[in-house]
């Protein structure tokens, strides 16, 4: 097996090679609407092609590949129209999540959630303006609150269908100038108000920080 994958006896190869292509879409190393080749991959990895086009098939189903008749796999590049459409989404949607979250939030969770924001704000690379801390799952600020909100459906279409596809653009954009300082800011406020159980005030904050991503996102971006 290739250095490049690491020997952890909890995955198997096919876990380990998808997390490590996961990862190089997210945070941009392959970068987006370039071809997927299996026999590269296959070679940087050391590993044969089966688990290799499991891996991809998996990542196909998290919206980070595509695949096209005649052209193969290549990784997702979105058009002006559909980041809109996304964002349209998203912003209704985790709306939607702190509402109910600051409906049936407990006070353990708020206390979790002040916890990962104080990871955030203590990571070395915030602190030097280099940009925001953007972990995933439980160490993922917006995870936990959609996580909190007591909906099923939505936590199954946030968390999991549009999850990675949106943290690609969320994690390569956020050392955008300003933006990481202003965006901990903006969170600090959407969890003040979930703790003050002010369904309305957490949707409002949330809606307006997704929208100044979206803004941050669509005026450094080159489609």
């Amino acid at each position: 097996m290739d250095a490049l994958l690491d020997k952890n006896p909890n995955l198997t190869l096919t876990d380990q090679i998808f997390e490590k292509i996961q990862n190089a879409i997210i945070c941009g190393d392959l970068p987006a609407g370039s071809k997927i080749s299996e026999p590269e991959l296959a070679r940087i990895y050391g590993i044969s092609r089966g688990p290799l086009r499991e891996a991809i098939h998996r990542l196909e189903g998290q919206k980070l590949v595509e695949r096209t008749a005649h052209v193969g796999a290549r990784v997702v590049a979105l058009s002006t129209q559909q980041l809109t459409e996304l964002y349209q989404i998203r912003e209704n949607l985790e709306g939607l999540a702190c509402r109910l979250a600051a409906e049936n939030i407990d006070k353990e969770q708020i206390l979790a959630l002040r916890a990962v924001l104080r990871l955030h704000s203590e990571d070395p690379n915030f602190k030097q303006g280099k940009g925001y801390y953007l972990q995933h799952g439980d160490d993922d600020f917006h995870y936990c609150i959609i996580r909190s909100c007591g909906n099923k459906i939505l936590e199954k279409m946030l968390c999991y269908e549009l999850y990675h596809l949106i943290r690609m653009y969320r994690i390569q954009f956020s050392n955008t100038p300003n933006r990481p300082h202003k965006a901990l800011t903006e969170h600090l406020q959407i969890v003040d108000a979930i703790a003050e159980g002010d369904g309305e005030l957490a949707e409002l904050l949330m809606r307006r920080h997704i929208a100044a991503s979206y803004i941050n996102i669509k005026n450094n971006i080159v489609l």
